[in-house]
């Protein structure tokens, strides 16, 4: 496996990545909706982020964005602090569990020690949970989603 740099022209692949993860779970199909502006995934998106591609056999299979939030604000009920978050990380599903998923953390963990990046903020996926507690991030809170009546878990990832 290879992670690069994405580049702009990906967008659609990485697109089709981050909803064919998500879909994994099973969601209902209503939470697309709701989800459709975050997961995709668009040429100045890649631009302007820091997001990588892991290939296998010259073929994205994954990827991960971390983002600088340069000011505090509100997301619905959800006040999204400044600093640095790990926005995306999707491996297609014919991948999971093969461990691109931690792969992608360690290459991420090591980006930002290169650039001085102390922690990541993490809003989890319920089902990704047990992967975030697997790599060492902490748990802080439950915290409300875009989908109302719906949390996710907040944590934080030293580095």
């Amino acid at each position: 496996m290879l992670i690069r740099r994405a580049e702009g022209k990906e967008s659609n692949i990485l697109t089709s990545i981050s909803f064919a993860a998500k879909r994994y779970w099973k969601y209902p199909e209503e939470y697309f909706d709701i989800w459709k502006d975050e997961l995709t995934i668009t040429e100045e998106y890649i631009n302007e982020n820091e997001v990588y591609v892991a290939d296998v056999d010259d073929k994205a299979i994954g990827f991960i964005s971390i983002v600088e939030v340069k000011n505090d604000f509100q997301a619905g009920e959800l006040l999204i602090r400044k600093g640095f978050w790990l926005d995306h990380i999707f491996v297609h599903p014919s991948f999971i569990g093969r461990r691109i998923g931690s792969e992608l953390i360690f290459f991420a963990r090591g980006l930002c020690r290169e650039r001085n990046i102390g922690f990541l903020h993490i809003l989890s996926d319920p089902n990704a949970k047990g992967f975030y507690e697997s790599i060492n991030a902490q748990y802080i809170e439950e915290v409300p989603s875009n989908i109302k009546g719906r949390n996710v878990s907040l944590f934080k990832l030293p580095i």
